[in-house]
């Protein structure tokens, strides 16, 4: 089952990706470029991260999931996806989603730093 270790450990992996902890000693935060894209937190006693989504995707995995991938807690909820770390949701789509998070993101920065890992 994935879990916080496990998704930092692939989401460093990442060209650009960075681990910081921004807001709290136990609320790590990947980054690229400066910018979020995989927020690591809980959901009650159990694991979840928050992962930037496409919006129709985003809808979709909530209605595939509904107890398991929630609207982004704290985030735009048309944007992000809470996604509890409960095995509920295979650990390949954990990964695809982390992956579309860092595409979201990574696709969104200036051209010159988006160039330094293409």
């Amino acid at each position: 089952m994935m879990n916080h270790e496990t998704l930092i450990a692939y989401g460093l992996k990442l060209p650009g990706s960075s681990l910081k902890y921004p807001f709290e000693p136990d609320l790590p935060v990947l980054y690229v470029g400066g910018k979020m894209f995989a927020l690591f937190g809980s959901n009650g006693a159990r694991q979840s991260v928050n992962l930037k989504a496409d919006p129709e995707e985003a809808w979709l995995m909530r209605q595939q999931y509904p107890e398991s991938v929630l609207p982004g807690y704290h985030m735009n909820k048309r944007h992000w996806n809470t996604v509890v770390l409960d095995g509920t949701v295979p650990d390949e789509e954990v990964t695809e989603m982390l992956d579309q998070s860092y595409r979201l993101v990574f696709g969104k920065l200036p051209k010159r730093i988006r160039q330094e890992w293409e």
